[in-house]
């Protein structure tokens, strides 16, 4: 059998790289939607949650071309083994990006429902919640790019903390609408943002998996939670 020349191989590794790179520009334009988000939330600024929405459209067109480009590779390469693992995964990395941007749109557009309401004191954890959450996808990133299996191992066990925000807000957010129904609107949202930021966690943690079976071709089993987290449609 003939063997590929190094400049084919080459080729194919300078492919590789194009693709993670993409997924790592994807990664990084997610963490900055998130925090855009949440600043605007914290600012009460609607023409900053605006941007935010307007700018969901650069992620879905990344996830598009990071499609193409797994596609083209699968077509044109036939990749075995690991390389197949790694491009297949790439392809539901770019998705599941995709999708954490949808849920920094999600919070913006509630940003001018709650613009012009009473503050709500446990407003003051979703940032904190958030950063948490932006920093398992930076990592959950950081582990597929440098196929890290002991990285994507720590943002798995991190989830429990991004859980562990979000049922402590839940319970705040419950007492404190018992307490003061007046506060009942702006407290409903807070919630579904915080849903949001709680499903951001899951998707860090699901790369993380993906980077799991593309470095050692094992999948990981159902993942234990914290807690029972409450269960809302965001």
């Amino acid at each position: 059998m003939t063997q590929p020349s190094a400049h084919t191989v080459k080729s194919f590794d300078e492919d590789i790289d194009r693709l993670r790179t993409r997924i790592s520009e994807m990664g990084g334009i997610a963490e900055a939607q998130i925090a855009a988000a949440i600043d605007a939330l914290v600012r009460r600024d609607v023409d900053a949650a605006a941007d935010v929405v307007a700018g969901d459209g650069q992620l879905d067109a990344m996830e598009a071309e990071a499609e193409r480009e797994a596609v083209t590779l699968l077509a044109l390469r036939a990749p075995m083994a690991d390389d197949l693992r790694e491009i297949i995964s790439a392809i539901k990395i770019a998705a599941v990006l995709e999708r954490i941007g949808d849920y920094a749109k999600n919070i913006a557009k509630r940003v001018p429902a709650l613009a012009h309401a009473a503050p709500v004191q446990p407003v003051v954890i979703i940032p904190e919640m958030a950063r948490e959450a932006s920093d398992m996808v930076r990592r959950a990133l950081d582990s597929y790019v440098h196929r890290d299996d002991a990285l994507a191992a720590e943002v798995m066990a991190s989830d429990r903390r991004v859980d562990d925000f979000y049922n402590s807000l839940f319970r705040s957010l419950l007492t404190y609408m018992m307490e003061n129904p007046h506060h009942i609107s702006q407290s409903a949202h807070l919630l579904f943002i915080a849903k949001n930021l709680e499903r951001v966690g899951d998707h860090a943690t699901n790369i993380a998996e993906m980077v799991h079976f593309s470095v050692t071709g094992e999948r990981v089993g159902d993942r234990p939670r914290s807690d029972e987290t409450p269960t809302m449609t965001a």
